[in-house]
């Protein structure tokens, strides 16, 4: 093709125009192909050999507005995917040789002229799903031909498409040599296809409250009991060779290590990122920022700061660029470590060092800086507006989470300083090592003067009160300390003043967010169960009535959100009434205000009144089925002490205050028999509820049944305690 060449054109003006011929493709594109003659369009595409693609695509942009009948613009697609294929076949059966424009001329001009910018997918939902298969067709073979690869695994093209498609039609193991189109990425285009693999592999969201319910999800499991596209996809993620590895370097390369782009292809970029405002705002914070602390910088960032602004701004983007990658490859991480095959996953990631390498990053590129967009307060939820920087911090947090919990690779987030740490808190309290920590590989442990964990924490302490990152930086600590309750864990914590800050928090901060609160009460419990010197400390920070009161209040606020730690009081102060003989536990168990708080009956039994009826079967969720275990906890713990029916004749009598006869142990009856079905086909969930309490799940399950006995002379049976004219047992809630 000519580039020199130049066309006369008439315009609508009658005005004598003069277009190099890629002017005049930049013209069509522009002017949203209607400024070419058909005459013109036709004569050029004779000479240049366009084998009337441009004339095709422009039928097919006038067919594929919203409103127009997309029939016909599946009749265009099927003409020109019978032109594509046939050179995107030729690229199969010939091993591959590096396209080139005069070997596909077809795809290139199709690529030209705009042929995967035009959007059919506005009204895709409204047909069927061929033509959404023949869309991605189109993408499939200008993918395989086009050497950049970028047009399927481009934010900006396909993602419209395959975000609106059902996961079901997203078949991996269905596409033809998945294995070497993967394994021949380079890494911006492996980090591209992270974008797709995030629909690809994750569960589809049900987007209606009501199907978030337990009820629902286990009537939804029941009914597909194969695995789901989702674990599919997964599974054939995995099965490609050096996928995981090729991740992990991804997300764990300085920014200097990245390769540059051409100018093309940054061109390219920048028009993606300029859609998007928040990432432009982000990159000129960045460009424009003031030298701070440059000696602790690394080297580019302390260029970057001294830089003129005409410098700094590619090298800003050079950074965003490096952000917005890793952002799609540490979702895909998450993803598959909380998939069916995570032991899998675990050992690839600790085997190529992820963890250290994001220890590497921390303060040069993941936590950098503190800026003001940076305390922007929104939820958890993951799908939020957020800078590329806040949607990197996240993520980041998030992997850190997934990664820690209930799992002993746990303490790869340690240098070997601090296992050494860990090691001599055990002795010296005269009790034997973890065994996950006996058989962590040092080998693979964080280099450096302080671990990922440590670093965490100290960010942790400087986010003001709302941070949306106190939230997740709080869960990513929390999951370090879930399962087996470790004493050398929550002490090495507690020395690095863990528990003040959170009380800080919580009592004095004047924070309000009801996801920072609920994640520092969850991380509270698991700081301080079983431990007598948290207890300790807590009483130490807690020294005023005023300062007990607003902690109390703060719990009583939503006990949804704070029920995790009032179970861990109860767990707590039930072993310490039990070491009567030691004397530092009966000297905190007399002086500690929580202790004696909870110790009083009347209190126990308020919480257990509000655990049980602020929940029903039809409400249960993931977030508030810990209310209904940590009212069997009360109710365990009291059975132990042969205390059950003193607890259940306090519920009934409740009720008639209340005058709702029934109502109460009615509710908690359904919610027992829910739970039966729930947990008892569930290991984990009753792994992970005996690890909590330290209560052996046989003990949950026997208490359960006890307290669902039919005989109504048992005076442990909730059925004892309900009059016969308010009796409402039959009713299968369960089925409804």
């Amino acid at each position: 093709m000519c580039r020199t060449e130049h066309i006369l054109v008439v315009n609508s003006q009658n005005n004598y125009l003069c277009y190099s011929q890629i002017d005049l493709i930049r013209h069509y594109r522009l002017e949203t192909r209607e400024l070419l003659p058909g005459g013109l369009l036709q004569e050029r595409d004779k000479r240049a050999k366009w084998n009337g693609i441009p004339t095709l695509l422009q039928k097919l942009y006038e067919s594929s507005h919203p409103n127009s009948d997309l029939s016909h613009a599946h009749t265009f697609l099927k003409l020109l995917l019978s032109q594509l294929s046939v050179e995107a076949m030729s690229f199969v059966t010939e091993d591959r040789k590096t396209a080139q424009e005069s070997t596909f001329p077809n795809t290139y001009t199709f690529d030209l002229f705009g042929g995967v910018d035009i959007n059919i997918c506005a009204s895709v939902t409204t047909v069927n799903d061929d033509l959404v298969k023949d869309c991605l067709s189109v993408l499939y073979n200008c993918c395989i031909c086009v050497s950049t690869m970028l047009h399927l695994f481009h934010i900006k093209y396909a993602a419209h498409i395959i975000f609106s498609l059902p996961i079901e039609m997203i078949q991996l193991e269905g596409i033809p040599n998945l294995s070497g189109l993967v394994q021949s990425f380079d890494q911006q285009q492996l980090a591209n296809f992270c974008r797709i693999l995030s629909v690809t592999i994750s569960e589809p969201d049900v987007g209606n409250d009501d199907k978030h319910t337990l009820l629902a999800k286990n009537a939804q499991q029941k009914r597909n009991a194969s695995p789901s596209r989702a674990e599919v996809n997964q599974v054939t993620l995995l099965s490609i060779p050096g996928f995981i590895e090729r991740l992990c370097k991804l997300a764990t390369r300085k920014v200097s290590e990245a390769t540059g782009a051409n100018f093309l292809q940054e061109l390219e970029d920048w028009y993606t990122w300029l859609d998007n405002a928040l990432v432009l705002d982000a990159l000129m914070q960045m460009a424009t920022e003031e030298p701070e602390q440059s000696s602790t910088e690394s080297s580019d960032e302390s260029s970057l700061a001294t830089s003129p602004l005409r410098h700094r701004l590619p090298q800003s983007m050079k950074i965003v660029h490096e952000i917005m990658y890793k952002v799609e490859v540490l979702y895909v991480l998450c993803v598959l470590l909380m998939g069916r095959q995570r032991n899998q996953v675990h050992k690839m990631l600790a085997e190529f060092r992820l963890i250290p390498g994001l220890n590497n990053l921390f303060d040069k590129l993941i936590w950098r800086k503190y800026t003001v967009s940076n305390h922007v307060v929104h939820g958890q939820n993951e799908n939020c507006d957020c800078s590329p920087e806040i949607s990197f911090k996240i993520q980041f947090l998030r992997l850190l989470q997934s990664f820690s919990d209930h799992h002993e690779n746990k303490y790869l987030l340690l240098n070997s300083q601090e296992l050494n740490e860990l090691s001599a808190i055990s002795m010296k309290a005269n009790i034997p090592e973890v065994e996950a920590l006996v058989n962590t590989d040092r080998s693979l442990v964080c280099d450096g003067k302080k671990g990922l964990l440590t670093r965490l924490l100290t960010v942790m302490k400087r986010e003001p009160p709302d941070s949306s990152f106190r939230f997740w930086q709080a869960r990513a600590v929390e999951s370090f300390l879930r399962g087996a309750t470790s004493y050398a864990d929550q002490m090495f914590l507690l020395k690095r003043g863990l528990l003040e800050h959170i009380l800080f928090c919580i009592i004095d901060s004047g924070c309000t967010s009801r996801d920072v609160l609920q994640s520092y009460f969850d991380l509270l419990g698991e700081l301080m169960k079983f431990n007598i010197d948290a207890f300790k400390r807590f009483n130490k920070y807690v020294n005023t009535p005023e300062k007990f009161q607003m902690f109390l209040t703060q719990i009583n606020s939503s006990l949804v959100d704070s029920n995790m730690l009032v179970r861990c009081i109860v767990l707590s102060l039930d072993r310490f009434e039990s070491q009567t003989e030691d004397v530092k536990v009966v000297e905190v168990l007399s002086e500690c205000c929580l202790l004696s708080y909870m110790a009083r009956v009347e209190n126990r039994l308020s919480f257990l009144f509000r655990l049980v009826n602020i929940i029903n079967v039809q409400t249960l969720t993931q977030e508030n089925v810990s209310c209904l275990n940590t009212s069997l906890v009360i109710l365990m713990l009291a059975r132990r002490k042969a205390k059950l029916p003193f607890y259940l004749n306090a519920l009934r009598e409740k009720e008639y205050a209340e005058k709702y006869p029934g109502c109460l142990l009615n509710n908690f009856h359904n919610l027992l028999r829910f739970w039966q079905r729930h947990y008892l086909n569930k290991d984990k969930d009753s792994t992970c509820l005996e690890n909590s309490s330290c209560i052996p799940f046989s003990y949950w399950k026997e208490t359960v049944s006890v307290l669902l006995g039919s005989d109504r002379t048992s005076l442990c049976a909730i059925a004892s305690y309900i009059d016969e004219p308010f009796m409402d047992l039959d009713r299968d809630l369960l089925e409804d």
